[in-house]
């Protein structure tokens, strides 16, 4: 008997108006895997997951939770498990990390619920316990990232859509950022998508990755595997 897929996505289009960016694309994510999207940039990766959030509309194509056809929308996505970090650590850098925390955690009404939940990030992410009443502002590039990813926790999602983690952070930063990643994970059971340049740190903890050039899936399968074939040099140097 197949395995359920959590996440899936069949024959997706979007364009940005006149501009087609997907053509046809479809993948999906099961129950406590790392899925990597990558690809050179302008290959639609980060179209993906804003597609899927409800940030952009789907001109055609359809996507399935639990294999039932649903029509992607921010808060129903976000109700359904799905949460959803941006490129470029964007934080609300004149508000505390704890207000931070308290946004990521809008839609839960309980106040004692919002207090479990951020003590369970804190557990995830101890480097922010000290920080809490600190701008966020005034964090390292690292802490920011981490405060970031750490409020998308906040729902306590099923699948954790991250986008270029790693972009502008120094080397050591970038693995300790991956370890948590790893660590979501494997500790919390989340599902995650992610899109990432950084081919060894991605490959690294992804369970299955899709290789994306010009809005297609060009190649899908164990990172490894790929690295070998050298799909990925193909499509990083325009060969393909």
């Amino acid at each position: 008997m197949d395995k359920e897929k959590l996440l899936q996505l069949n024959n997706l289009h979007v364009s940005y108006g006149s501009l087609k960016v997907l053509h046809g694309i479809s993948l999906y994510i099961d129950e406590g895997e790392i899925v990597a999207l990558m690809g050179p940039n302008g290959a639609g990766k980060s179209t993906i997951l804003k597609a899927v959030f409800g940030l952009i509309p789907i001109e055609s194509g359809k996507v399935f939770w639990h294999e039932k056809e649903i029509l992607p929308e921010t808060r129903e996505m976000i109700g359904r498990g799905i949460s959803y970090v941006p490129q470029g650590r964007r934080v609300f850098s004149s508000l505390t990390v704890k207000e931070n925390l308290e946004i990521g955690a809008y839609t839960v009404e309980s106040r004692n619920e919002i207090k479990e939940r951020i003590a369970e990030v804190l557990d995830l992410f101890p480097i922010l316990k000290s920080k809490m009443k600190e701008l966020s502002g005034h964090l390292s590039g690292g802490q920011q990232q981490m405060l970031a990813i750490a409020r998308g926790m906040m729902t306590d999602p099923k699948v954790l859509l991250l986008d270029e983690p790693s972009i502008g952070l120094a080397p050591k930063i970038v693995k300790e950022v991956f370890e948590k990643i790893r660590h979501i994970n494997e500790a919390r059971k989340t599902s995650i998508v992610i899109v990432e340049h950084n081919l060894k740190s991605v490959n690294e903890i992804a369970h299955r990755t899709y290789v994306l050039d010009k809005g297609n899936i060009v190649a899908e399968g164990i990172p490894k595997n790929l690295m070998d074939s050298g799909i990925l040099e193909k499509v990083f140097l325009g060969n393909i």
